[in-house]
C-alpha cells in the first residue's frame, strides 16, 4: 500500500445527487397536511421564512448526499432514502443556526450570507432550529417508505447521533473545553460534534437495505473515518482558509481558544492525518461489492477542501 500521505483526488463529487437533494428541500414548506392544522398555523409565515432562509442557503450538501450515495451502493434507489436525508440537512441546519448564536460560536457569516440570528434576531433564530429538528422528525415520520420498522431505525439513529452521545453532546464538550485534555480526548470530541451526525448519513441507508453484517461493519468504520477526516480539515481550514471561498469568517478557533487539530499537532502534522485518514476511508471502500464511485467521491470532496 502506498504511503497514506501520498493521498490522490481521483473522482468527481455527485452533483447529481446534490441537485436532487436541493430540489427536494425547496419544495419543502413545511405545511401540515390537515386543513385546520394549517388554519390553526396561520400567521408562523416569518418562523418558516427564517427556516428556509439558513435551509435553502446553499452547500455541498454532503450529509444527504452521503446518504444517498450509501442507499445507491447498497443497490437501492437513492429516491427511497430521500425523506430522511433530507431530514438529515435540516438537523444540520437548525445546528448551524444554534451554533452561530452569540452564546455559541458568535458568527456573523454562514456560507457567505449572514447568519440566522443576524437576519432574524437571536429568539427567531432559536426558535427556527427548534422547528427545523421537529420538521426533520415529521419527515421521517410522514414520508419515509419502508413501514414502521424503517422509520423508528432511522429515527433512532438520527436521535443517538443528535443527543447526549452525539453532537449535543459533543458541543457541550467542545463548550467546555473537554478537547484541551490531549489528543485522545479531541478525536472523542469530535467523535461525538461532527462524527455522528456525518456517520448517521451512512448509518439511515444501513437501516433501509440491511447489508451482510461483515460488510455493516465496513460501511460504519467508512463513515467514522470520513466525520474524523471532515473535522481535521475544518480545523485546517479555520487556519489556513479563505473567507471569500468559505463563506464565513476565519480564526474562530484561536479567537476563542479552542483546541484544534492545528493548534495541538501543528499545520503539517494535521495536513498528514488528514492525508493518513482519506487513505483509510478509501481503503475501507475498496473492501465493498457495491458500486462506490459516488462515496469515493464524496470523500475526496471532504479531503480537498483544504487546497
Amino acid at each position: 500500500m502506498s504511503d497514506p500521505t501520498e493521498s490522490t483526488i481521483h473522482a468527481r463529487y455527485p452533483e447529481h445527487l446534490r441537485q436532487q437533494v436541493d430540489a427536494y428541500l425547496d419544495a419543502l414548506w413545511f405545511d401540515a397536511g390537515d386543513a385546520g392544522e394549517v388554519a390553526d398555523a396561520h400567521g408562523t409565515e416569518g418562523l418558516v421564512e427564517a427556516m428556509r432562509y439558513s435551509l435553502l442557503a446553499g452547500g455541498k450538501r454532503i450529509r444527504p448526499v452521503l446518504a444517498l450515495a450509501t442507499a445507491e451502493s447498497l443497490g437501492r434507489d437513492p429516491a427511497e432514502i430521500m425523506p430522511s436525508a433530507a431530514a438529515i440537512e435540516l438537523v444540520h441546519t437548525y445546528s448551524l443556526i444554534h451554533d452561530d448564536l452569540p452564546a455559541m460560536d458568535d458568527d456573523d457569516l454562514r456560507r457567505g450570507m449572514p447568519t440566522c440570528h443576524t437576519v432574524y434576531g437571536d429568539d427567531v433564530a432559536i426558535l427556527a432550529g427548534d422547528a427545523l429538528f421537529a420538521e426533520a422528525v415529521r419527515l421521517v415520520c410522514e414520508h419515509q417508505p419502508g413501514g414502521p420498522e424503517v422509520k423508528v431505525g432511522i429515527l433512532r439513529e438520527l436521535s443517538t447521533a443528535t443527543g447526549v452521545t452525539g453532537m449535543v453532546g459533543g458541543q457541550f464538550l467542545d463548550l467546555t473545553g473537554a478537547g484541551g485534555r490531549g489528543a485522545d480526548a479531541l478525536t472523542a470530541m469530535h467523535a461525538l460534534k461532527t462524527g455522528r451526525l456525518m456517520a448517521v448519513s451512512v448509518h439511515i441507508a444501513l437501516v433501509l437495505a440491511p447489508p451482510p453484517a461483515a460488510q455493516d461493519r465496513i460501511y460504519r468504520a467508512f463513515a467514522s473515518e470520513l466525520g474524523l477526516l471532515f473535522q481535521i480539515v475544518d480545523d485546517i481550514l479555520d487556519v489556513d482558509g479563505s473567507e471569500e471561498v468559505l463563506g464565513k469568517a476565519v480564526g474562530a478557533d484561536e479567537r476563542m481558544g479552542k483546541v484544534t487539530y492545528t493548534s495541538l499537532h501543528g499545520m503539517d502534522r494535521a495536513r498528514a492525518l488528514a492525508a493518513e485518514s482519506h487513505a483509510r476511508a478509501m481503503a475501507l471502500l475498496g473492501d465493498l461489492p457495491g458500486p462506490v464511485d459516488d462515496l469515493a467521491a464524496i470523500t475526496d470532496a471532504a479531503f480537498a477542501r483544504q487546497r
